[in-house]
């Protein structure tokens, strides 16, 4: 799954649109809130800002919408059993998993930890940050 190239003038489309569209108005908006909440709440408001950083990065590069479908995956097994064992196997697409060969099979099972890996540390941001996300 290699990510095409954009060129130049798609990134400025994707600017323009973005200022159209009031995203940074939102951003601003919404990191305003979260450090007035956190500081009633006394989280560091320098985790906040951080936070809000990395999740602007994901909006920005467009890599969020799949990611998410999966965190949500993540997000709920966690809230529900909390980490377990065999987290990989309960995420893991059985049917796409048995069509790939035994190479294919550990590049998914490498990239699926990798992504809960991901998804585990922004559960634990969120959680610490009080975040629904």
């Amino acid at each position: 799954m290699k990510e095409e190239l954009k060129t130049l003038k798609q990134y400025c489309k994707e600017a323009k649109k973005r200022l159209k569209n009031g995203f940074w108005q939102n951003y601003h908006k919404n990191l305003d809130e979260e450090l007035a909440r956190a500081e009633e709440k006394g989280i560091a408001t320098s985790k906040v800002k951080e936070y809000y950083v990395c999740k602007i990065t994901e909006d920005i590069k467009n890599t969020k919408d799949e990611f998410d479908e999966f965190y949500k995956k993540v997000k709920k097994l966690l809230d529900e059993e909390g980490e377990v064992s065999n987290a990989i196997g309960r995420l893991t697409d059985k049917a796409h998993f048995e069509s790939l060969s035994y190479d294919e099979r550990q590049r998914y099972t490498l990239s699926l930890s990798e992504k809960y890996l991901q998804a585990v540390e922004r559960y634990r941001k969120e959680k610490e940050l009080e975040i629904d996300a």
